[in-house]
């Protein structure tokens, strides 16, 4: 027996030490040397208690090929799974449930932009030497080291990474800005099904004057009640397509800068937070480059060599989206005798057919048929034989613009004038992207950058199109000098928060804005003359959790909860919501009872009129947004009768069910005890990992959860979709940011999850519980700090032999 328990034992050691060292064979190497082949001289990586490369290199492309080498080591399973994901590549590894994401992706024809965006590039810019030197880097670690964990797993087969992957990637980030997919076919259902009475609920018309300080008449395009079952589909599809695999999609964000006149420095301060959705690893790899005549602290993109946000001793800038629609769905008219052509510009015109072969894990391979009309590809193609009748068309800014994105941020990552940066800013096409700027001479701006289309008048692009006319036509794009942009304003500070904006003019502006409040709560205490601006009062900022959302949407409901509420425990409820300020500090039971009330308010007023899915479609939009407030305040309004009985319901029936309903929910979900109804405990946040998804693997993989302060639309907008609760969190902010020019060399910084995204490296997961709490931590810059900071030392050195 002792035998027997011996070399039991002995076995368990044995296999714990192997699965020890396979998990080591997986870490990062941050200590030692390497031997680079192509690099001109020896490359020094510092690492920092972050686990943050600081990179100094005695020139350019040596610099890129040891960032691209170092970005490798903590992100290559990103990298392969965004590349796979943008390009229809997920179901050769995943299997099957992802082949109609890759038929979407497919249909989407970034892959065939990518190659022709490729070849067009001057091979000799600077941007493109750098694009492959980085690219290099990253293909020589993938060459002489171990697969990551995720490769071992999912029998992910190595395969050099390449420039159509990078812009590949610039196209998926593109894609997840591209709110149309989600909402057009919903509003052109309410539209054409439901009519105007019903519609005017969404606040379409454009506020002239802007957010911070027209006529619904169409041709409707002729769609078979298959056709708006198929459109919702590809909605669905589109979303789910970005929640299920556990990758950042972009959906918001925060930037303001304030003069030096502003701020207790003297000097401009910048602050910035994108709003990208919650991930393992984040979507962001920190990353100071030094080289002779280049200096620069930024925040990488998988594939992505150049900074989209960072700043240096002279300049910073940050991102908010534009929000622009810079995508068009068009019904095409098919010939009734030709199923392959379409009516265009008078005439019947031949449908682009294609194949394309998608390879899918434990089964053959898979045709998918692609087809496209001269408005731009078929996607509902992607759908196949459950595809309707009628075909789908999609204009994409991104798939029609010259777009030089890669040169433009190869040229912001080193524009230390306003002229440079305007300039870089002016290169940035598709997608629409807010550059908010600042420099240590003391210049503030902003540019909405993006390339925008010129459409026929009266046309309005939130709905669906009708090929068969010239609504879809576009007659070329209009100068970047019409684009809404600010350049040193007498107020003395610019903010930027997905508002509609407005341009030098007048012209409206297509898109899926966000609500306002976001933007007028920032502008209310940033327009505070009294106030000295500094990096501590940014913060609070930052992590405000307030907003005039919630009161604003209860004002109109509180007489009618008054009315129809009678239990004297429940008033007291009521009255707790009158006094409620619209905030989400983790103790408040309000706003746990509003966010309920809220979503059982629209199921009560709207399921019945959509339908389960296109109600389902609707809560993933920004439309709902504007459309509670507005549906509140009208006691007449359609929404408000339950279609499927046969007594009209008000108001009134329709508040009284959604409290009930809320109640109910709320005590089956988080107890009897309405004190423990707190914030924290209904609203999470887990970081994801794609293998996550799995249980028991969400153990291993996914960090969290933690009970999240802030909401959907405030400040500190840690936002969850509209639903019963419990709510987790999907997306806030990727990273916060606050610099002041008097000082940048201490700016600061948060990661949400951690710098590393290999799993049990230290840094997999160390900064994410600091970042929930609103904790900030210095980005290390001058070179003092940087070496009092160092943890470990990589020296990249040129490969012996290699010339």
């Amino acid at each position: 027996m002792k035998r027997v328990l011996t070399l039991l034992a002995l076995l368990i050691v044995a296999l714990l030490g192997a699965l020890g060292w396979y998990v080591y064979s997986k870490q990062p190497t941050r200590q030692g040397q390497v031997e680079l082949r192509d690099l001109q001289g020896s490359v020094t990586v510092r690492y920092d208690e972050r686990g943050v490369p600081h990179i100094r290199a005695e020139n350019e492309t040596d610099l890129y090929r040891a960032l691209g080498y170092v970005h490798a080591q903590d992100r290559l399973f990103q990298m392969e799974a965004m590349r796979r994901l943008a390009r229809g590549e997920l179901a050769e590894v995943l299997g099957p449930k992802l082949l109609d994401t890759d038929k979407l992706f497919r249909s989407l024809r970034i892959r065939e932009r990518a190659a022709s965006y490729v070849a067009s590039l001057d091979k000799q810019s600077p941007a493109w030497k750098g694009l492959q030197a980085y690219l290099d880097g990253i293909n020589q670690y993938q060459d002489s080291h171990a697969a990551p964990i995720e490769f071992d797993v999912l029998g992910i087969p190595k395969r050099p990474f390449t420039a159509e992957d990078s812009i590949s990637v610039a196209g998926y980030m593109a894609y997840s800005f591209a709110a149309a997919f989600r909402t057009e076919p919903l509003l052109t259902f309410v539209r054409d099904q439901l009519g105007a009475d019903y519609l005017n609920v969404f606040d379409l018309d454009w506020q002239g004057k802007g957010v911070l300080a027209n006529d619904h008449n169409h041709a409707a395009p002729a769609l078979a009640a298959g056709d708006w079952k198929d459109l919702n589909a590809l909605a669905r599809l589109s979303e789910q397509a970005l929640i299920d695999n556990g990758l950042p999609q972009f959906e918001g964000s925060n930037a303001w800068v304030i003069a030096g006149n502003r701020s207790q420095s003297g000097k401009p301060l910048l602050a910035g937070d994108p709003h990208i959705r919650f991930s393992v690893p984040s979507v962001w790899y920190e990353a100071q480059l030094s080289a002779p005549g280049f200096e620069l602290y930024g925040h990488h993109q998988a594939l992505v060599p150049f900074a989209f946000l960072g700043h240096n001793m002279e300049f910073g800038w940050s991102l908010t989206m534009f929000q622009n629609d810079d995508l068009d769905l068009i019904a095409e008219k098919v010939n009734p005798n030709n199923p392959n052509q379409i009516w265009y510009r008078g005439q019947w015109a031949d449908l682009l057919v294609s194949e394309q072969q998608i390879k899918v894990k434990g089964q053959a391979p898979v045709t998918l048929t692609l087809r496209q009309s001269p408005h731009g590809p078929i996607v509902n193609d992607a759908l196949g034989a459950a595809a309707g009748k009628t075909p789908i068309a999609m204009w994409w800014a991104f798939l029609e613009t010259p777009n030089p994105i890669l040169e433009g941020f190869y040229q912001l990552n080193r524009a230390d004038t306003l002229a440079k940066a305007r300039t870089a800013a002016a290169k940035v096409q598709a997608p629409g992207l807010n550059l908010v700027y600042a420099n240590a001479k003391g210049d503030i701006a902003w540019w909405a950058s993006a390339l925008l289309p010129k459409r026929p008048a009266g046309v309005r692009p939130e709905f669906i199109l009708d090929g068969s006319t010239n609504q879809a036509d576009k007659d070329g794009y209009y100068p970047f000098s019409a684009n809404p942009q600010e350049e040193n304003p007498p107020r003395g500070y610019i903010v930027s928060a997905n508002f509609q904006p407005v341009s030098p003019t007048g012209m409206p502006i297509p898109g899926y804005y966000n609500l306002a409040d976001r933007g007028q709560q920032l502008n209310r205490q940033l327009s505070d003359k009294s106030v000295k601006w500094s990096n501590e009062a940014n913060q609070k900022l930052q992590l405000g959790t307030a907003t005039g959302y919630g009161p604003r949407l209860l004002a109109p409901l509180l007489p009618v909860l008054r009315q129809v509420v009678s239990d004297p425990a429940q008033l007291k409820r009521v009255e707790q919501l009158a006094q409620w300020p619209g905030d989400y500090p983790l103790d408040s039971v309000s706003a746990t009872l509003f966010n309920q009330f809220v979503y059982d308010l629209a199921d009560a007023a709207m399921r019945d009129e959509l339908g389960n899915e296109f109600f389902d479609t609707l809560l993933s939009t920004r439309v709902i947004d504007s459309a509670l407030p507005r549906l509140a305040a009208n006691a007449d309004s359609p929404w408000w009768d339950n279609r499927s009985t046969p007594a009209k319901e008000t108001r009134a029936d329709s508040v009284r069910a959604a409290w009930q309903a809320s109640l109910q929910h709320l005590k089956l979900t988080l107890g009897d005890d309405v004190e423990a109804w707190q914030w924290g405990a209904a609203h999470t946040l887990t970081h994801g990992h794609p293998l996550g998804q799995q249980k028991p693997l969400d153990r291993l993989f996914n960090v969290g959860p933690f009970a999240a302060p802030g909401s959907h639309e405030v400040p500190n907008n840690l936002s969850a979709k509209i639903g019963p609760a419990p709510w987790p969190v999907t997306y806030g902010p990727s990273t916060r940011r606050l610099v002041d020019f008097a000082d940048p060399a201490h700016g600061l910084t948060i990661n949400p999850v951690g710098q590393s995204g290999v799993p049990f490296d230290s840094h997999y997961d160390d900064q994410a519980e600091a970042y929930v709490e609103g904790i900030y931590v210095q980005a290390h810059f001058s070179e003092e700090e940087v070496t009092a900071n160092t943890r470990s030392t990589l020296k990249l050195l040129p490969a012996r032999g290699a010339r």
